[in-house]
């Protein structure tokens, strides 16, 4: 999911076929924003709106394409180089210089898209941090980085290591990766993340349906855990928006015959839950 703070429109993305949907400001149903299969994209499951209304959208599957909010063109496309086997392109964040940084769940590393590389408008996804070395072992075919934020002074990126719970920071200036001390609790099960300038940091954990609240130290390498909330009715949250007086969290059902449990159940209507008061 993303929120595009100028028009205050929430873009909501489908892991099943890739469809991405739009929600227009006070209207409570969403409309398709770009169909299923477009551009030959299998899954839409990380969404950002960068500072000039570009919609980029990634596909677990491939890489990661940029759009023209207002006609719904493609302006640009990455993907993972040819002969990669095993990938899952998943989160994203952009920093304030317009450069984007992406997860892969499967091999532990973070790609990078700068403004020169948008502006040629395709190419291979550049290797930009292995966090391999730093990551506790995890049991074969897991996932480890998920989601990612990022600071908005443009210092380091955040990214989660959700089978460990680990938060990790990465220096954009050095390239230097730690793990961030975490007080309270720990980040398993972490999706998505939003972070405030005020360094509020907003989780959703999806197995567990509970939404945590930190406060990030001023250097972002530590973090303390604030509030938590935890309820079913969250559906599995995946990704979280904080707009201006409530948390938008998507309820992706993937318990329902989806990635979770392919065999068991039927999703019922997706919806966008509101939460206020984290």
């Amino acid at each position: 999911m993303a929120a595009d703070p100028r028009t205050r429109t929430v873009y909501v993305g489908s892991y099943a076929d890739g469809t991405v949907y739009r929600a227009r400001p006070g209207r409570a149903e969403a409309e398709v924003f770009l169909p299923s299969g477009t551009d030959g994209r299998h899954t839409a499951n990380g969404l950002r709106v960068d500072a000039l209304g570009r919609l980029w959208v990634t596909d677990s599957t491939a890489g990661v394409a940029v759009y023209d909010t207002a006609t719904g063109t493609r302006l640009a496309h990455f993907e993972v180089a040819a002969g990669t086997a095993a990938r899952f392109v998943n989160d994203l964040t952009i920093t304030p210089d317009g450069t984007a940084y992406l997860t892969d769940s499967i091999r532990g590393v973070i790609y990078r898209v700068t403004p020169r590389q948008l502006a040629a408008g395709s190419g291979v996804l550049t290797e930009a941090y292995d966090l391999t070395p730093a990551l506790r072992p995890r049991p074969a075919g897991a996932f480890s980085l998920n989601g990612i934020t990022s600071d908005r002074a443009g210092r380091y990126l955040l990214t989660v290591d959700m089978t460990a719970g680990d938060l990790y920071r990465v220096d954009l200036r050095t390239g230097a990766v730690r793990r961030v001390a975490l007080t309270g609790g720990d980040l398993k099960a972490a999706d998505g993340l939003d972070l405030a300038p005020d360094g509020t940091l907003r989780v959703a954990h999806n197995v567990t349906n509970t939404l945590t609240r930190w406060q990030l130290g001023a250097d972002g390498t530590r973090a303390g855990l604030t509030r938590t909330v935890t309820d079913p009715s969250l559906q599995i949250p995946t990704t979280l928006a904080h707009v201006p007086g409530r948390t938008l969290v998507v309820r992706s059902q993937f318990d329902k015959g989806g990635p979770m449990n392919p065999g068991t159940g039927t999703p019922t209507t997706f919806t966008v839950a509101s939460v206020r008061g984290l």
